[in-house]
């Protein structure tokens, strides 16, 4: 088993920005909507949240960050800070997908005839979905992006006749979808967010499991555009 004390979270890949700070038992979480500036609202964010926790980044034994899918410029300014504050800090990384994350913090409890579909919003027509079994989450199928229409197709396949009960960010629209296919019962406030992240990885941690590499989740090509080169290194600003 392995020993930590304490764990610094990051959560930027989808519709909000937060942090969260775990110490033994405790958790301090801060979180905000947003969609577009993470790269201003991180680091202060961070540091207010490491304040509040009473630490300071020599304190720190791992950094989580949550690798998506999500947004191409979230993942990557969560990622680049969390590798520069574990390398001033001297702590080991770990990598959490937004769909562990969100299967993380749903309430434990569930019986064995229930599946977790978590839905997260890809910003296009498709959806970002993966299916676990509750208690402990386990994945039941690989991360998929799937269409509305074929939503339903897909769930049975994996579940069979078991309950369904829906998490993410994009839960709502994902039950919608499945209509009358199958029993649903929709998990609300539940998108991806730092505390979930920092249960995923403390989850890991506590259960001697392997910690997954820092390295983006893309489920889609990244739609954005580099600039140019005129002579001089592209960077990311």
């Amino acid at each position: 088993m392995t020993v930590f004390r304490t764990l610094l979270a990051i959560e930027t890949a989808g519709s909000g920005c937060s942090a969260a700070v775990a110490r033994g038992e405790a958790m301090t979480v801060e979180r905000r909507l947003l969609r577009h500036g993470h790269a201003e609202v991180l680091l202060p964010m961070i540091g207010r949240v490491m304040r509040k926790a009473g630490m300071a980044a020599a304190d720190l034994d791992w950094v989580a960050a949550a690798v998506g899918p999500g947004g191409f410029t979230g993942i990557r300014v969560g990622l680049a800070a969390a590798h520069g504050i574990a390398l001033a800090a001297g702590a080991h990384l770990i990598g959490i997908s937004s769909f562990e994350a969100v299967a993380a913090a749903v309430p434990g409890g569930g019986d064995g005839d229930c599946a977790l579909l978590v839905a997260l919003d890809s910003r296009r027509e498709d959806l970002y979905t993966q299916l676990f079994a509750l208690s402990p989450p386990t994945a039941l199928a690989p991360p998929r992006s799937v269409l509305p229409d074929r939503l339903a197709d897909y769930a049975r396949a994996a579940i069979g006749g078991r309950r369904l009960l829906v998490a993410g960010d994009a839960a709502a629209c994902a039950a919608a979808a499945l209509g009358q296919h199958c029993a649903v019962a929709i998990i609300g406030d539940s998108a991806p967010d730092a505390g979930g992240v920092a249960a995923a990885a403390l989850r890991r941690l506590r259960f001697g499991e392997p910690a997954p590499a820092m390295r983006p989740l893309y489920l889609h090509p990244p739609d954005v555009s580099l600039p140019r080169r005129h002579g001089h290194a592209a960077g990311f600003s």
